[in-house]
């Protein structure tokens, strides 16, 4: 798969708690916390899946950092 496809299909699947605190250079714990204080991180809600694990929306990292992919 070449990086562009990849690109791709990254933004389009949702990130776990893990994988969005991996990516922003935090702990997971301080998203969780950040939700249960405030419903939101930064201004980026989860989504709730049928498994109750939290789905953040895949551009999360671009809109928290600022960043254009």
């Amino acid at each position: 798969m070449n990086t562009q496809a990849k690109r791709a299909t990254d933004a389009r699947t949702p990130l776990s708690t893990e994988e969005l605190a991996a990516r922003l250079g935090i702990k997971a714990q301080t998203l969780r916390a950040a939700l249960c204080r405030d419903g939101e991180y930064f201004g980026v809600r989860p989504l709730k899946a049928k498994n109750r694990f939290l789905r953040w929306p895949a551009d999360a990292v671009e809109r928290l950092t600022g960043e254009v992919a």
